[in-house]
């Protein structure tokens, strides 16, 4: 019984360090054919938001950006969720590091 105590408090505090925040805005892109879908994405200036970007192609990407910072790979048929901002108004580009020459994309902030 105690083990099964300890459990749950293990797994509670877990669950609480991996749970999004509340009132973050949620954009989503998708990888489909080596390019960004959509390829500008507006999103909200001084706020931090989740970026969810799914991979709908057969081999991985990486999605890089050097202007606000982020870099991971996502597999193929995944989808990853990356937390940017808060970032002032402008525009801040994004690409596919597999496949620079397709996967181009900008957020326009605002």
């Amino acid at each position: 019984m105690k083990l099964a105590a300890s459990l749950l408090v293990l797994l509670a505090a877990m669950h609480a360090q991996v749970a999004p925040a509340a009132g973050v805005p949620e954009f989503q892109l998708v990888i489909r054919n080596h390019a960004f879908e959509p390829a500008e994405l507006t999103v909200p200036a001084d706020a931090k938001f989740k970026l969810i970007v799914r991979n709908d192609d057969a081999t991985a990407e990486e999605f890089e950006s050097t202007d606000f910072n982020r870099e991971t790979v996502v597999l193929p048929h995944h989808s990853v969720a990356i937390y940017v901002g808060p970032l002032r108004p402008g525009r801040y580009g994004f690409f596919g590091d597999f496949h620079r020459d397709a996967a181009q994309g900008r957020l326009i902030v605002r």
